[in-house]
């Protein structure tokens, strides 16, 4: 039995993550139009391609081709009324409630989704991909990235992992999910 192979890139740079803000359906930073396509040969072979359904998601994802399913369950976490707002002006005028989320993984303070309630989305959708052989790449959202990665590392610390704009992280599944952390060859050091 092939195994799944699982490619999960966050979406390129935003003006939110930049002025540190909660996102909103905002566009990427970059000029993605005249990138189109110019990621589409980083893979050896053509994998399927998933997206969020969010705007900074889809535009990514038009890097590494056009043809692109679009996945509800990779949407990023609902931050409720604090979408669009400054973390920095959070800490001012909301600490306590802040630091709260950030302590209890099951308070969503926000009015929008919990961290468990994010996990349990994610694992949701990991199992549908249990039977699904081959390559998938699912451009996404930090958030989902930590989920995902807490639930195979079976560590409730994910938000003590940073994910960058455009990082990748790989999971195989055969039998059961495995973080797969890829190699370099020496000979790319010698050049």
């Amino acid at each position: 039995m092939q195994a799944t192979r699982l490619t999960l890139m966050c979406h390129a740079r935003t003006v939110a993550q930049k002025l540190a803000r909660f996102p909103t359906d905002e566009p990427l930073e970059m000029d993605w139009q005249s990138a189109k396509d110019s990621l589409r040969d980083r893979f050896k072979s053509a994998p399927r391609l998933f997206s969020a359904p969010e705007r900074r998601a889809r535009q990514t994802a038009a890097l590494f081709g056009s043809e692109v399913e679009i996945i509800e369950a990779l949407r990023d976490c609902d931050f409720g009324r604090w979408n669009g707002v400054r973390i920095g002006d959070l800490q001012k005028t909301e600490a306590e409630t802040l630091q709260a989320w950030l302590d209890d993984p099951h308070s969503a303070p926000h009015g929008g989704e919990s961290v468990v309630q994010l996990g349990e989305r994610v694992a949701a959708w990991l199992t549908t991909l249990e039977a699904t052989p081959g390559h998938i790449v699912a451009i996404t959202h930090p958030y989902i990235i930590r989920a995902a990665l807490a639930l195979v590392l079976q560590s409730p610390a994910s938000n003590l992992i940073d994910v960058e704009p455009l990082s990748a992280i790989e999971l195989r599944f055969n039998g059961r999910w495995r973080l797969r952390l890829s190699g370099t060859d020496l000979e790319d050091f010698r050049q």
